[in-house]
């Protein structure tokens, strides 16, 4: 008995023991998945379609495969190993064939040499990478109307979040206040169900709701009391990013007593599906990402909005384009759906793009036209300007200033970093009360230990008539936004101005031999920076944008392919949040947040191509990728070429010329895309002969990924037949060969090309007339004329005779050989 017990005793530990080792890999398997299968496998029907189809995934013939698929994935892991040293995290069915399991590196290796296994790749986590835009896009006037207007825009089109859930008590996903939802029969997503309310996620608005973090949890990385066990947002991320591209129109956007307009989503009438995968400290798991997708496509969603990425180029695979995550994309394009994807927050820097394939639309983020400023008036007569969104201070008065530092209860609190404003029971209210208080911003805001939010609580619980953050040591990299607060409040983000206050601070504060303060004489005013102020130097790149070239392996070798492929707003973007979230620490507890990153930019273009979707339901993904590229503005608001923001050699912000590798093709114009003319259409063949014809893909990687052998006959990745031209080697002269389609009435186009003089450009023919429904071939010629070492910029323009007029940017680096 004794012995017995001990054994049991040895095996629990043996596990604890190897599972404590194990690592979750994703493995993929011989056999073809749903999306591909043409039959064959033990006498199971084919259920593959034809490129941008979807699959009916209901039917005896995908079911009874997909059960299949998943029985030889249990018989290999059982045949391998032992029942309890390892766990099956998914089955990977629809649009890969393998799993995700929690394995030791030790059996990883065996699995690797099993028959029948392809690949086995260590998970890698991803992160995180968003109501005045609408208007700034022209959508309620040029674009609303031709769909039947806000109530009616988006109507039945499904839009999946791959992201960290949603807050569905939210008005900006309520179903109450609009005409009634009817069903989708295309949709087949399921519904969780609140485990504390019993509730169910979804409304009419959202239609499906489901969570994934089996590798998270196998990971150890998953906190039930924070992250939640269900599709709830625990981080505010997923709802901000569902409700700018579906939320609700004319949701009054209200904070601290104060109306900052009215959100909208740039579908308003979309359906949202939410497969939640990412987590609120760590982001998540690449595992978790594939098993969300996967589920999304198969449940029929039309638009796929991801602002989520890896944290670099994969290092496990030769090329940025085979790895299971955009393979997974791959299949999911084949399937008909749009996929929009963060390009990466990243810049000012080259090479710093987290999104890379053709079959993805890559977003960078832009500034749009809406600035909010603020001043704070001192008594001597200085006017500094700062950021604050915030009501000014009362009356004609002025205040007298007095600083954190000045005001401690006790010498001994220094320890808690008493400038920082974040604790109000260590100052002293006496010295505070009706006065404006002066708070340093040190490196503890830029990691999120310190928050504006805190510092205006804390003026107001100590009863300040408003308070004043200096900012006199700038961290590489650090952006200021503002922030909304409930009384008069004002970030001083130039140093040089933060030291004119000090300075003035100082020779009007009389102290003693000691330093103590004998009086404050310091007097100031914080003026009203509530309302907005409307630039036309918008749209800018914004600093934080990942920029191009893009690379095609983890070397950081330039890929023939422009990414980004497009620019969207993505700069402090008023939008639905969690009350749970704490993502954003000045925004804690609140409904909506004010906030930036490419995260911000990729579904305001996923929220725009439901819209094409809806006026062209049978076009391809490709096709709507290209009404968007090929009808946007490369001229902001004042007509003069788009500025991008860049670092200077003092590390302040600048503003230059802004190219390709900033912006892809332009900035986005819903309304010209709707009607593009003509488009550059691409299917799964013509992704595969991208693959083939990238130099340095091993062939058999990409078979071992698409199951699919190398007989395309492209000749080189540049004659891919997207809406850009990119050749990174260009050696004597290349002619690129580009199709289009004609997506309207019969119109004949009048070719023209220019480029910088290093490289020759020529498009021939240099007219054609097509027919509706027509397609035409033409070339262009790339010629070195001079080695620079540096890329040089162009564009193709097709002016067509009924209005429509089509670009799209060429790029090319001339070598010698």
């Amino acid at each position: 008995m004794i012995a017995a017990e001990f054994l049991c005793i040895f095996i629990v530990l043996f596990t604890i023991f190897i599972l404590g080792r194990a690592e979750v890999y994703i493995v993929t398997v011989e056999g073809e998945p749903i999306i591909s299968y043409r039959g064959g496998d033990n006498g199971f029907e084919a259920t593959a379609v034809e490129s941008d189809e979807k699959i009916d995934t209901t039917s005896e013939l995908v079911t009874s495969y997909a059960r299949h698929l998943e029985k030889k994935h249990d018989m290999l892991l059982g045949l391998l190993f032992e029942r309890d040293t390892y766990k099956k995290l998914y089955s990977y069915k629809h649009l890969i064939n393998g799993f995700a399991v929690h394995i030791t590196p030790d059996q990883a290796e065996i699995l690797q040499r099993a028959p029948g296994v392809k690949s086995v790749e260590r998970d890698w986590k991803v992160r995180r990478l968003t109501t005045h835009t609408p208007e700034f896009l022209g959508l309620p006037t040029g674009v609303w109307p031709t769909g039947g207007g806000f109530d009616r825009a988006g109507e039945d089109i499904v839009i999946g979040f791959v992201d960290s859930g949603i807050y569905p008590h939210h008005p900006s996903f309520g179903s109450h206040h609009t005409d009634p939802y009817g069903p989708v029969p295309k949709y087949r997503g399921k519904c969780e169900v609140d485990p504390d309310t019993k509730r169910s996620f979804c409304n009419g608005k959202i239609i499906g709701a489901q969570h994934f973090a089996e590798a998270a949890i196998a990971a150890r990385a998953f906190n039930p009391a924070v992250d939640f066990a269900s599709p709830l947002d625990g981080d505010g991320h997923g709802s901000h990013t569902a409700a700018i591209a579906a939320g609700n129109n004319g949701i009054p956007v209200r904070m601290h007593g104060h109306e900052f307009g009215r959100a909208s989503g740039m579908a308003p009438r979309a359906r949202i599906a939410v497969y939640k995968a990412l987590y609120r400290l760590f982001g998540g798991f690449v595992a978790d990402v594939v098993a969300a997708i996967d589920q999304a496509v198969h449940d029929g969603v039309d638009i796929l909005s991801l602002s989520v990425g890896p944290n670099s180029p994969p290092a496990t695979t030769k090329t940025t384009f085979l790895n299971p995550f955009d393979v997974t994309l791959l299949a999911a394009v084949k399937a008909g759906v749009f996929v929009a994807q963060a390009a990466g927050n990243g810049g000012p820097f080259p090479k710093t793009l987290v999104s890379y394939s053709p079959w993805i639309t890559t977003v960078a983020a832009a500034i749009d036209d809406r600035r909010y400023k603020n001043h704070l008036n001192l008594g001597n007569g200085k006017i500094l300007a700062g950021i604050g969104l915030s009501p000014a201070t009362h009356g004609n008065r002025t205040f007298t200033l007095v600083a954190a530092n000045d005001v401690l209860l006790d010498s001994s609190v220094m320890k808690y970093s008493a400038s920082d404003c974040q604790r109000p029971e260590v100052l002293n209210k006496n010295l505070v009360e009706g006065n404006i208080l002066l708070c340093g911003y040190s490196f503890n805001f830029v990691t999120g230990t310190a928050s504006i939010k805190k510092v205006s609580e804390t003026a107001k619980s100590l009863g300040a008539a408003g308070f004043v953050l200096a900012v006199e040591n700038v961290s590489p990299g650090t952006k200021f936004d503002p922030v909304p607060v409930g009384i008069p409040g004002i970030l001083i983000t130039d140093v040089t101005k933060s030291m004119d206050l000090v300075d003035y601070y100082n020779t009007s504060t009389t102290r003693d031999w000691t330093g103590r303060v004998k009086s404050f004489k310091g007097t100031g005013t914080i003026g009203d920076g509530l309302m907005p102020i409307l630039h036309k130097s918008a749209p800018q790149v914004a600093l934080f944008s990942a920029r191009g070239p893009n690379i095609k392996d983890f070397s950081f070798q330039d890929a023939d392919l422009l990414k980004p492929d497009i620019l969207a707003p993505g700069s402090l973007i008023w939008a639905a949040w969690s009350p749970n979230g704490t993502d954003e620490a000045n925004f804690v507890g609140e409904g909506f947040a004010l906030i930036s990153g490419t995260s911000m930019a990729a579904p305001h273009i996923a929220g725009i191509a439901a819209l094409v979707k809806q006026k062209h339901p049978y076009w391809s993904p490709a096709a709507i990728k290209s009404a968007l590229m090929t009808t946007t503005t490369k001229l902001d608001r004042a007509s003069r070429p788009l500025q991008a923001q860049q670092y200077s050699e003092t590390e302040a912000m600048k503003l230059v010329t802004a190219t390709p590798f900033d912006y892809g093709s332009g900035h986005v114009n819903p309304r010209a895309a709707l009607d593009p003319g003509l488009i550059f259409d691409a299917g799964y063949v013509d992704y595969l002969g991208f693959l083939c014809t990238t130099p340095g893909i091993d062939i058999h990687e990409i078979r071992n990924y698409t199951n699919q052998p190398c007989n395309y006959s492209m000749g080189h990745p540049y004659n891919f037949n997207t809406p850009s031209i990119t050749v990174a080697h260009l050696v004597k002269t290349q002619v690129v060969t580009r199709t289009v389609t004609n997506v309207a009435e019969e119109e004949t186009y009048s070719m023209s090309a220019r480029m910088q003089p290093a490289i020759a450009i020529e498009v021939n023919p240099p007219a054609m007339t097509l027919k509706p429904g027509a397609s035409r071939k033409f070339t262009v010629t790339l010629t070195v004329r001079s080695v620079t070492g540096t890329y040089s910029f162009g564009e193709i323009c097709m002016k067509g005779s009924r209005g429509h007029k089509v670009n799209i940017p060429v790029i090319a680096q001339g070598n010698w050989r």
